[in-house]
């Protein structure tokens, strides 16, 4: 089970806050020591496609989990959603790879956030990802 996976030491799994995302995970985050937001998972089989390789729709709900991780904390305190998500794929990723998510945020207005961030195993890029988030109020 992915919870009694060392590579996930230091990590907490998020859960109980989306149920789409509960259900597709189980994902992970930290705060890394400049700070910032990481987010990983270990692919599994429910995660993969007929080809046996973590499933590309997999990958893009993980950007989008990682997407608010990364712009912590200021989402802390406020509402929104998802309004655009680009994505590359650059690679696949195998069944019990420790995946991870990392990036950062570009812009941020009064309504909006922009983040850029990639999804990774190791060295090797899985895929490459940019959001925009509208913030829609206090929670």
């Amino acid at each position: 089970m992915a919870s009694d996976d060392p590579r996930l030491d230091g990590y907490t799994r998020w859960q109980g806050k989306d149920p789409f995302e509960d259900h597709c995970g189980p994902f992970y985050y930290r705060v890394d020591e400049e700070g910032r937001h990481r987010c990983a998972m270990v692919v599994e089989e429910q995660h993969t496609n007929s080809q046996g390789v973590l499933h590309g729709g997999m990958m893009m709900t993980f950007a989008d989990y990682a997407t608010i991780m990364i712009a912590r904390p200021p989402l802390d305190t406020i509402r929104g959603v998802t309004i655009s998500f680009k994505s590359e794929f650059i690679s696949v990723g195998q069944l019990g790879d420790f995946v991870e998510a990392d990036g950062e945020v570009t812009h941020e207005t009064r309504s909006l956030l922009f983040v850029r961030g990639k999804i990774f195993t190791g060295d090797r890029t899985l895929l490459n990802f940019s959001t925009v988030y509208k913030k829609l109020g206090p929670r």
